[in-house]
């Protein structure tokens, strides 16, 4: 017997009843949040799946030798379009823009194997658990460096003298060539001071010789690069001290016919290691009892280009300044508590250094380019390790400068780990210096203008 229409119905309504108790659950609709979180877990788990296992044995985080992590890097693409610095087309290639590369031959030297440096740059030995800081090669964006050879340096400076000249930053520089020199040298007892002085933090100077090679490396401590001295007769109680903005700082009878010359400055030029301290400005006879410190600073850099311009003789002696290198500290400055002490990596993106810190580096750039616009000649390298250095917000001292562990407030983020950043400066001054050496035949008086 067939189904009347209404006895059909009474059996298809409790299937349609059932269908909307089962669409409640609503598990064909989730919500945008449930979808980026599976969404996020299964690139996380595909990452995984990626990891470099040959690297992560050895203890290291990345590999950019390894294909499958060759996108991790900070210097962008352009690989196959980079040109040889030191070739005729790399003359034109700037070298300091560029990017951080992770780089697994590196550090270029162990610090427990060099006893040419201070104590307070052995972060690893003073107990930093990580070293991802040592792993990062400068790589510039449009050419390739030469690999730093610690051999054809010395000796391209056999017979002559290369002198670093300025604050406690270019000791910093310093003691890394050090130890990246004698990394090569067999005999360390043929590497010494002249003057039996051990490195330590003093005042004056320090010139090691390497025998070998009868050459010398030298560090001249002037942190003004002008002459600081007693006040003038008859100044104010309150002036302790004055910085002769038109002299330079008497040191410069020792190191003026240096062979090279690497100056720097900048970390002390500011309110609390000048004015407060009772230190004021000298032109002249005249102190400057209302000069800004920034004002000082820009008139200091005249005297120093004026020095090298006037006193320099470019076919003996090749001059560099290296411009500032930024601190890092976080949460307050040195006197405030500032830290640094967790971080472990570069900066991905744009810096965060503070703009105080950028205009140090734009006062020497206008000393610069009005020197450039009254079409003089500048005798010197710019190394302008700024923008590179201020991502490198990992590669400070922190807490580790002191065998036990310094307090959390007295974090040292301005001096560097070593080996660490300063290594990736003293891999564009080899680079620099050998593009020189390698031109002068052909035009004795050439400079990478700035």
């Amino acid at each position: 017997m067939s189904k009347t229409p209404s006895q059909q119905d009474n059996e298809i309504l409790p299937f349609f009843e059932g269908l909307k108790k089962f669409k409640r659950f609503r598990l064909l609709e989730p919500s945008v949040g449930v979808l980026g979180f599976f969404f996020v877990t299964v690139c996380v788990i595909c990452c995984f799946f990626y990891l470099d296992y040959r690297a992560a044995a050895k203890g290291f985080l990345f590999s950019t030798q390894s294909e499958r992590f060759m996108w991790f890097r900070f210097g962008g693409p352009g690989e196959d379009r980079r040109v040889e610095f030191l070739t005729e087309q790399g003359d034109g290639c700037d070298v300091f823009d560029g990017g951080w590369e992770w780089d697994e031959s590196y550090p270029l030297y162990q610090s427990k194997n060099c006893s040419f440096m201070d104590g307070g740059f052995r972060c690893s030995e003073n107990g930093r658990p990580d070293i991802f800081y040592t792993k990062w090669r400068w790589q510039p964006k449009y050419c390739n460096l030469p690999r730093f050879n610690a051999t054809m340096m010395l000796e391209r400076l056999r017979n002559k003298r290369l002198a670093f000249v300025g604050d406690s930053i270019g000791r910093n520089q310093w003691e890394s060539l050090l130890c990246m020199l004698s990394s090569v040298v067999p005999n360390k007892n043929s590497i010494y001071e002249v003057n039996g002085s051990p490195i330590t933090k003093h005042k004056g100077f320090l010139v090691f010789k390497f025998k070998d090679f009868n050459c010398t490396v030298e560090y001249y401590r002037a942190p003004f690069l002008v002459l600081q001295s007693r006040p003038p007769a008859g100044a104010l109680r309150k002036i302790r001290t004055t910085l002769k903005l038109d002299q330079m700082d008497w040191s410069s009878m020792k190191w003026g016919d240096a062979d090279v010359l690497v100056f720097n400055t900048g970390h002390w030029w500011n309110y609390e290691k000048t004015v407060r301290g009772g230190c004021y400005f000298q032109v002249g006879k005249e102190v400057k009892m209302d000069m800004k410190v920034e004002d000082a600073y820009h008139r200091s850099i005249e005297t120093v280009v004026d020095y090298i311009h006037t006193n320099i003789n470019p076919n003996k002696t090749q001059v560099f300044f290296r411009t500032y290198a930024p601190v890092h500290f976080r949460g307050g400055s040195w006197k405030t508590g500032g830290t640094c002490h967790m971080e472990t990596l570069p900066e991905l993106g744009s810096s965060l250094v503070p703009p105080d810190n950028w205009s140090q580096f734009k006062t020497v750039m206008d000393v610069l380019s009005a020197r450039t616009n009254r079409s003089e000649v500048l005798k010197l390298d710019l190394l302008n390790v700024t923008e590179m250095s201020s991502r490198r917000k990992d590669g400070h001292s922190s807490r580790y400068y002191l065998p036990d562990l310094a307090p959390l407030h007295r974090q040292d983020c301005s001096h560097w780990c070593l080996p660490g950043v300063p290594d990736a400066w003293n891999e564009l001054l080899y680079a620099l210096f050998l593009k020189h050496a390698d031109a002068r035949p052909s035009n004795s008086s050439s400079r990478t203008e700035s």
